[in-house]
Formats: C-alpha cells, structure tokens, sequence
C-alpha cells in the first residue's frame, strides 16, 4: 500500500537517531577529554562525529542487508590515517561498542560479540556512496554543527533517505533543543544542564528531541529523546507538529547559522531589513534550524554561500522533507526546488537556500532577491 511505503525505514531511521543521540550525550559529558582533530576543510571531527557514522552503517547494514544499503557521509576513514590518531581510533571503537550495547532498548539488534578495530573502521569505510539520481542512498550527517557541539551548544543528527534523487524521508535529532517551545529563551548550556545525568535523559527542562517525516503524508512528528534506561515503543507518543501560521514579516523570526566562514551575514541582514523583518534574528548552528521552523519556533532560514562555497546535501536533506511536511517551503532563490540528485553536493543551486513557514513570507523574499542581488556583496 502507498501509505505503508518507507514506513519500515522510517521507523528503523527514528531508532537509529536516538541511539545516535544517546551516544552524543554521553560523548559530550566527556568532551574535555575527546580528541579532537582538523579535516580538509578546517571542521573539527570529533569521537561523536566518528562513532555515529559507524552506529549508522552498521545497524542499516544488519537491518537491511549490508549489499542492500548505500550511505552517503561527511566522514571517512582518512582521518584515521594522520599522525597521532591512534587514540581517535582506541575511544571510537568504545564509544561504538558502548552505544551498540543498548541498541537492543531502542528495538534494534546489538551485536552478538564486541566490534573490533577492522569491523568498525569497515562500517566507517561503508559510508562512501556519492549517491546520485537513481537508486537508494541513505544520507548522513552524523554531528551536524561540530562547533556547536563541541561548545555545548546546538547541533543535530540527520539521517535522511533519497530514492531516484527525491528525498523520502528525513529524521533529525537535536539533543539540546527544549521540547517544549516556552522554554526555548532559556540557554541550554552543557555545563548547566548535565549535572548528574547524560544529557539526553529527560531532565527537568525536557531537553532533546527527534523530528521526523515521510515525503508526500502531509505530516511532520516529534518525539521527546529516550534515556538508555526506558525502552522505545513505537510511535512512542510522538506529537505532531505544523509550521508557524505567522505571514507578517515584522512578526517573524529569521534562523541564521552561526558561523560566518560559509554564509553572507551582511547580505541576510540587508535582505531582512528590506522585507520588514524587525524582531531580532535565532542564530543557531545546524539543522537545528529546520527544526525551529518545523516545530512553528521561528519562520525564516535564509543562507547564502560565499564564493566558491558548496552546499553539501547531508547538511539539508532531512530538514528539508521535515519542514516541507510540516507544511513550509523550502526552495533555492530562485524559487526552485532543491536538488539532491546530482551527487554529495546541491548543484545548481541558485544564489542560497530560503526556507520559510508559508507561501506568503516565501515569496516576499524571493522578490527581495531579485530586487537586491546586484547590490549585495556576494
């Protein structure tokens, strides 16, 4: 039947994210210990980043079947080969065998004997699909905003699903975001909330959760995170959520990412003030982002690319599916859909990427564009 399709991988997916999830959590209690080393483009990688692609591949491959499974990943076994990495390797292979070790609680299957060196830099190595327009690819961004992890801030794990180049569903775990919308003026920092417990247990401020959708339901789902301790019962009294209803751009709130290396600031910020936007932007790393406009927490993400800067499907695909089915839109600006069939990167994408919560803010700012572009600083 048409409405069961993608209903097993989905639910597999969710699984996955929370056990991904728990695993960041107890990697981030230990962060001052972790080590930390620098990839071709000058991101941190951390043991979480690692350990989750290798969690990731591994419970797909036994799920599904290893010949039955293509993963399109940030990471790769070359970090393993600089200098000094030996470490890296010893507490990737805990930390993957810690993890794999309460899977059975999240209603996956742990591996009967303990994961080896070869064993876990083979689930790692897995992860080396480009993708493509046909066929089935499960894309994954294992910690989505590094630096926001690293710093106790916000980031996410994305796992999404492209079949025939069209992005079928898409799970995103944000183990700092309050599941609740009041609480999101309160500041989740790491040192304030993990006090005497991982950070993914559901703490007195009921931080962390998992969103997810299935292309073409007209739905969008959010699930608060799981400790180790309780079993994940499917659906596990998810709730579902819809896009803000807010149109006036004085009254919306514009997301922006942090980090200025990758993305035009001053262009954004011209482009708010042109369309009325007057309440003070969320800056946010990762696709936390998508999440706040899914959840109806804010209504506007605009990111426009410096120069030479490539968008990276892993660091869209689930948000995007996510927010769609919550009832925004998300399209290049140009107004095109985005394009996750051309391989690991949004080719062709024109000028940046404008997700909003309805048509009316969307196409006040296309036009903004339009009407700004030759003037910008790109």
């Amino acid at each position: 039947m048409e409405g069961e399709k993608y209903a097993r991988e989905l639910e597999i997916a969710v699984r996955i994210v929370h056990v991904a999830c728990a695993l960041c959590g107890r990697v981030q209690e230990k962060l001052l210990a972790t080590e930390v080393v620098s990839k071709d483009d000058d991101s941190p990688v951390t043991v979480a980043d690692l350990s989750v692609q290798a969690i990731t591949s591994w419970l797909l491959s036994k799920t599904f079947g290893v010949q039955n499974v293509s993963i399109v990943a940030e990471e790769d076994v070359e970090t393993f080969t600089k200098d000094d990495s030996t470490g890296l390797l010893e507490a990737v292979v805990d930390t993957v065998n810690e993890s794999l070790a309460f899977a059975s609680m999240y209603g996956l299957q742990s591996p009967d004997i303990t994961l080896g060196t070869s064993e876990v830099l083979a689930a790692i190595g897995r992860c080396s699909s480009t993708g493509g327009a046909s066929g089935r690819h499960w894309v994954l961004d294992p910690v989505d905003g590094t630096l926001g992890f690293v710093r106790g801030d916000q980031y996410a794990v994305a796992l999404a699903l492209i079949e025939d180049g069209k992005v079928v569903l898409g799970v995103l775990g944000c183990p700092n975001y309050p599941v609740k919308t009041e609480w999101l003026n309160y500041q989740y920092q790491y040192r304030q909330t993990t006090i005497s417990q991982t950070s993914t247990t559901l703490d007195a401020c009921g931080k962390g959760c998992v969103l997810y959708a299935k292309r073409g339901s007209g739905e969008a789902w959010l699930q608060s995170l799981i400790p180790e301790d309780r079993l994940l019962e499917w659906p596990n009294c998810a709730r579902p959520i819809r896009v803000s209803s807010v149109d006036d751009p004085a009254l919306a709130t514009l997301c922006e990412p942090v980090e200025r290396a990758n993305s035009n600031h001053s262009f954004t910020a011209g482009l708010a003030h042109s369309v009325g936007l007057r309440k003070q932007p969320l800056r946010v790393h990762s696709m936390v982002k998508y999440a706040a406009i899914a959840r109806g927490d804010a209504e506007i993400f605009m990111k426009f690319a410096k120069s030479g800067y490539k968008e990276k499907i892993w660091d869209h695909a689930a948000g995007v599916v996510i927010v769609e089915e919550a009832g925004g839109v998300v399209t290049d600006a140009g107004g095109r859909p985005l394009d996750f069939s051309k391989g690991t990167y949004l080719e062709g994408l024109d000028r940046g990427i404008i997700a909003c919560s309805g048509v009316t803010l969307h196409e006040k700012l296309i036009d903004a564009v339009y009407a700004s572009w030759d003037s910008s600083n790109l």
